[in-house]
């Protein structure tokens, strides 16, 4: 087994800011790379003040925001003035003994520093350099910030997402939480190792271009194919789904539940649990096709038949059947679990100031080179005197 992780003794200098670029530079640091993040003195990552809630020293009034804490972990935080000649020389200096640069400002924006790709790539040759921002380098909108709730609105997310138009608060809405920044940290980190991959091969860095809109157009998924292939641009359903029925939340006895039925066996089960097994041959209702097609007259019985029991009855009666079906649960549930208890998705980490910080753990499990958690969120410049002696020595 190897101790430190699949990227030991890989040099990542993280130039990013608030979360697309901080994600990917954590999930390095996850999987064994020495990131190094580069911040404002006296200010940092914007995140470090998104707050509340704040973690929290026991004796001070030292505080950081939970928000920072999510996206920043296996980090060592240096403090630098990229607006001084005497900090770009120092990221210079780094960069010309990394492996990766993470980066999220907007275009152009660290040409004038000496720190743009041409520049680092000049004294680093197989530096893979990362650049992720809201449009991309090129093209119309290259020049404009882009945000989280900004991209889900261009980019087609909010035109599927929220109740149906007729329905009584219709209308776009975002996810709850900012994917398409998540996404883009995703992409940016698959990015960064196909390139190290071709490194090895060839001996060459290359610049990565990675953009917001791009990555919240190429996840549609499903729902782009469904328009590509028919013409017809899809509109919100609330929580149905626009191929499968039924698959979306029923109210029951005492809350709801979601039914996430997949194919014809599947249903054919739920009717006779039921009892209801006359709709699994009913040709309105016995394909998912058909399914599809009758939504608006098979989805008023279903509602009919679910409320008769509470949620754990359906969910203890289906999950004997194997019919998929779970319930909506809140976040102190969803910790409470026992299947995300048994798979240890909530950690904590020693922080020198804030004691025990929580944080949720990475979901990948490598059976020869575990993740590793190795270090706390950072205090801001809390490793720059360090990072500067092993890196420059």
């Amino acid at each position: 087994m190897l101790a430190g992780g699949a990227l030991q003794g890989l040099k990542v200098l993280d130039l990013s800011r608030v979360l697309a670029g901080p994600w990917a530079g954590q999930l390095l640091g996850d999987l064994g790379a020495d990131v190094v993040k580069v911040e404002r003195p006296g200010a940092g990552d914007d995140t470090r003040t998104w707050g509340p809630p704040w973690v929290e020293a026991p004796d001070s009034d030292e505080r950081q925001a939970a928000y920072f804490q999510c996206a920043n972990r296996n980090k060592r935080s240096v403090a630098i003035d990229l607006a001084t000649p005497e900090g770009q020389a120092q990221v210079r200096a780094l960069a010309a003994r990394a492996d990766v640069v993470l980066e999220n400002f907007k275009v152009g924006g660290l040409e004038a520093y000496g720190l743009d790709y041409p520049s680092l790539q000049a004294v680093n040759p197989r530096l893979v350099y990362c650049s992720i921002t809201g449009f991309g380098q090129t093209g119309p909108y290259a020049p404009r910030a882009g945000y989280d709730f900004l991209i889900q609105g261009m980019g087609g997310l909010m035109s599927l997402t929220g109740r149906a138009e007729g329905e009584e608060g219709a209308g776009p809405q975002k996810v709850g939480v900012a994917v398409v920044d998540i996404m883009t940290g995703l992409y940016a980190t698959i990015a960064v190792l196909a390139a190290l991959s071709h490194r090895e091969r060839s001996g060459e860095g290359q610049h990565i271009d990675l953009a917001l809109l791009d990555v919240q157009v190429a996840t549609l998924a499903n729902q782009a194919a469904n328009y590509l292939s028919s013409g017809e641009a899809p509109r919100r359903l609330g929580n149905a789904h626009p191929n499968i029925v039924p698959y979306q939340d029923f109210p029951t006895a005492d809350g709801d539940m979601i039914l996430a039925i997949g194919n014809d066996g599947q249903f054919a089960r739920f009717c006779s649990i039921a009892g209801h097994a006359e709709w699994a041959v009913d040709e309105r209702f016995s394909t998912n096709p058909a399914r599809v097609a009758n939504r608006a007259v098979l989805i008023p019985l279903l509602r009919q038949a679910t409320v008769m029991r509470t949620t754990a009855g359906w969910i203890a009666a289906l999950e004997a059947e194997a019919v998929p079906c779970g319930p909506i649960n809140r976040l102190d549930q969803v910790f409470a679990d026992p299947q995300v208890q048994s798979r240890q998705m909530k950690i904590a980490l020693p922080h020198p100031t804030f004691g025990e910080v929580p944080l949720v753990a990475n979901p990948i499990r490598l059976s020869a080179s575990p993740v590793t958690y190795r270090t706390a969120p950072p205090s801001l410049g809390e490793h720059t005197a360090q990072v500067l002696a092993d890196w420059l020595r």
